[in-house]
């Protein structure tokens, strides 16, 4: 399979945070390729082990996306969301999207408010209250064909995969964090190294990091390093699409261990690949809450830059991302021996 065909199929499937079933399923049988040793823990999460010897590294990628979830269904077939995720009520007004019904058969629907769908000016300071589901179908027909309170919603083809400016500017829902999914499976196809290797896709990072918290339980890593997205800052140039992939030294909940930083540095410098930094005051990733686990696992985030983060189509490099996969290789071919905070 072609490495954009990989990379294209992570990212047009539906996984909405605790519906990732598709994602799992299809990670699982690419993971199966290159490692035996392969589990799912009972929150969902996918564990592949690579055997080898000390230290053992650990790698974590998001299989959730941002989505949304029937709250209720009014006489006259409004179907009212409720959030998946930190979106902005904004971003969804006249999005198509997709109800999953019981029996996995898609609605189509139309984000709305009363005021757009009457071809009325937008009102200012909307909340997530004021938006509904226009699917055209009488309450009565809505039940009937299966949709629900709980129903998950997802975004349609029309946020699929798809090139924008030239071939190397990729666009897309989902890009957090199937990128950081497609680059561990690609550590995985490539990897060369005698030490351990723990890859761990994890279930519910948008809604509280909840994968990544259980999947430690039974592992015993020595350092972990959370591969995730990070947002594209175009206000001071601080971070920015094109320009390589992105160390997080800080984020709004965890300080990154200084030994890691140095050593991802190092490897970098290795792979001739150039980073860059970043220290943020939002957001934060499964690392957060792995690096307090089991008396204290020293942890780190890499990843890319994407833009338009957290909506229905979402920006990032295709070379950021071929550049991020060298720079893992080569940290894993020599981590460091002994890391403390």
């Amino acid at each position: 399979m072609p490495k954009e065909s990989l990379l294209s199929k992570l990212i047009n499937i539906s996984g909405v945070s605790s519906d990732e079933k598709e994602v799992r399923d299809f990670i699982i049988k690419e993971v199966k390729k290159y490692v035996k040793n392969v589990k799912v823990d009972k929150l969902g999460n996918v564990i592949a082990i690579k055997k080898g010897i000390k230290p053992v590294v650990m790698l974590m990628a998001h299989m959730d996306e941002i989505g949304m979830m029937v709250s209720s269904i009014s006489k006259d077939g409004k179907i009212s969301i409720s959030p998946i995720g930190g979106i902005d009520p904004y971003i969804l007004i006249g999005q198509k999207v997709h109800i999953k019904t019981r029996t996995r058969k898609r609605i189509g629907g139309l984000i709305t408010t009363t005021e757009v769908l009457d071809s009325q000016d937008l009102k200012k300071n909307l909340s997530m209250d004021e938006l509904f589901i226009f699917t055209g179908l009488t309450k009565k027909e809505i039940l009937a064909a299966g949709v629900e309170v709980g129903s998950y919603v997802h975004f349609t083809e029309s946020s699929n995969y798809c090139h924008l400016g030239n071939e190397n500017i990729i666009g897309g829902k989902a890009l957090d964090d199937r990128i950081g999914c497609y680059m561990l499976l690609e550590v995985m196809r490539t990897l060369k190294t005698r030490h351990e290797v723990v890859f761990v896709f994890t279930v519910q990072e948008e809604v509280g990091l909840y994968g990544s918290e259980v999947s430690v339980f039974n592992l015993s890593p020595d350092y972990a390093i959370a591969v995730d997205v990070t947002p594209h800052n175009s206000f001071d140039d601080s971070i920015s699409l094109r320009n390589g992939p992105v160390l997080t030294v800080k984020d709004a909940e965890m300080i990154a261990n200084k030994c890691l930083v140095e050593g991802i540095e190092k490897a970098a410098r290795r792979a001739k690949v150039k980073l860059q930094l970043e220290v943020s005051e939002s957001g934060t990733t499964d690392a957060t809450s792995v690096f307090v686990a089991k008396g204290g696992i020293p942890s780190a985030v890499f990843g890319v830059p994407v833009g338009n983060l957290h909506t229905a189509v979402s920006v990032a490099s295709k070379n950021d991302i071929e550049q991020g996969i060298k720079v893992l290789g080569e940290f894993l071919k020599s981590p460091p021996n002994h890391c403390l905070s």
